[in-house]
């Protein structure tokens, strides 16, 4: 009974965590939900269209989560200088992050027009499975060139969400998402089926869709945050110079360094792996794509228990409080498992309906109920290993995440999806499992880690 109650939080200790919480649930969920509507929409144009869009995002989901990767490690000191009350620490954070998305975009959209039509040929090679091979590729081609348009407006949108995440203010990323979300909603109903008098563009009218949506949501939290400056003083004069203390940027080199290369290595993995996946025919890819929509949408809570963890973890050891911090992550943690047995059972139930949203075979319907039905049964599995990554990450010790997620994808995940495509004749459902299933070897990893408490430090003490 002791050492349950260390497991279960006061009422005040919810009431924050809420606080921090329903913003960024309400943000992710929606744009999850739109995401399947999207899906949903593009799936209305066939195989080949909902195979086309999967490729191209998840192509360009390696920048993304690059870009993901590089500000997680500038925000681990955004929210450690905030728990100590230091603006310039978080203002010249924030230079940091701008300089940091003006390389990455620069970069991304130089690789994807040089090598993005070949990327996505690369998920092509596989049986057709009666669908037509060439018209997805072309289509993957052109969704990916309007696509460059939004890499910009997407990395500069993390820079100052996460900015303002880092002081606690939620709501305002929020509202931006939510309104993106619906622009980005109702101009997929316009421009993918021509409506309101608009050319029916199919799967090259959902990319511009997003696109105009991305720079929605960054005219928003920019024009918000700097009308607003007297809320968020970091960003007072924060465009006044680019000059970034050298001793700040020889601490979050280290620290960013493997976040980075963590993310890019985590992103090349999950990308190769449905690149083996892809082997298995057309009717895998679009049952993958239809699968990985429904489980994001169903992850929102353990994709916003990983920034709760960041945030509310962060400061407290910025602030020096190391017992608060540990006690804090071990409730959070246990809050996180309780609710995902919850929502894999529902996923489960689910796992009939979902497929019938859209207008593919019955062969394909049945693949994606039957890897929702695994998705939703790991997923607690999952949970854990999140919530464990972002706790070690939020001490400053993205070394041993970089090992822990990047290095065990490639040595554990990739290595089996590999062995099992390229060497069995095991069907996509049953390799599957066992992908999704091999993470029961992190959660044993991370459960040794949490134990040892060596990840509780203050990386802004002497700064």
């Amino acid at each position: 009974m002791l050492k349950l109650r260390r497991l279960i939080g006061t009422r005040a200790f919810y009431r924050s965590v809420l606080t921090l919480l329903i913003p960024i649930i309400i943000q992710q969920f929606i744009s999850s939900f739109v995401s399947l509507l999207d899906n949903v929409m593009v799936g209305r144009l066939g195989t080949e269209a909902i195979s086309a869009a999967s490729i191209a995002n998840t192509v360009l989901n390696v920048f993304m989560l690059a870009v993901f990767g590089g500000l997680s490690g500038i925000s681990i000191y955004g929210a450690q200088f905030f728990g100590k009350g230091d603006m310039e620490g978080m203002r010249n954070s924030f230079r940091l992050k701008f300089v940091f998305c003006v390389i990455c975009s620069a970069l991304g959209i130089g690789i994807y027009l040089a090598f993005g039509e070949s990327f996505i040929a690369s998920f092509l090679q596989g049986s057709s499975d009666g669908g037509d091979l060439t018209l997805a590729q072309r289509e993957g081609a052109a969704y990916l060139r309007v696509m460059l348009w939004g890499i910009a407006p997407f990395a500069f949108v993390q820079a100052y969400a996460s900015t303002l995440r880092e002081s606690g203010e939620t709501v305002i990323p929020m509202v931006a998402g939510v309104c993106a979300i619906l622009t980005n909603l109702f101009l997929n109903w316009v421009l993918i089926f021509g409506h309101l008098g608009a050319p029916a563009l199919g799967v090259r009218g959902a990319a511009i869709a997003t696109v105009i949506s991305r720079y929605v949501e960054l005219l928003i939290v920019v024009l918000y945050a700097h009308r607003h400056t007297d809320k968020y003083p970091f960003l007072r004069a924060a465009y006044s110079t680019l000059r970034i203390p050298g001793v700040l940027i020889r601490r979050v080199l280290p620290t960013a360094a493997p976040l980075l290369i963590n993310e890019i290595l985590w992103s090349l993995g999950m990308t190769l792996i449905n690149q083996l996946y892809s082997s298995r025919g057309l009717n895998a890819v679009a049952a993958l794509n239809m699968t990985g929509t429904a489980w994001n949408l169903f992850c929102v809570i353990m994709f916003a228990m990983g920034s709760a963890v960041s945030i509310l973890v962060g400061q407290q050891l910025g602030a020096g409080r190391m017992e608060e911090a540990r006690d804090v992550d071990r409730k959070l943690i246990f809050l996180t498992e309780v609710i995902h047995v919850i929502i894999g059972a529902s996923m489960v139930i689910a796992a009939p309906y979902i497929p019938l949203l859209y207008n593919v075979s019955a062969e394909v319907r049945d693949l994606t109920r039957r890897m929702l039905i695994i998705a939703g049964l790991s997923l607690p599995l999952h949970s854990f290993a999140h919530v464990c990554y972002f706790t070690i990450r939020s001490g400053g010790k993205t070394l041993i995440t970089f090992l822990f997620d990047a290095v065990y994808t490639w040595a554990v995940t990739v290595l089996l999806a590999f062995l099992l495509t390229r060497f069995t004749a095991l069907t996509i459902i049953q390799i599957y499992f066992c992908v999704q299933f091999i993470d029961i070897i992190k959660l044993v990893i991370g459960l040794l880690m949490l134990r040892s408490n060596f990840w509780a430090q203050n990386v802004v003490a002497d700064i």
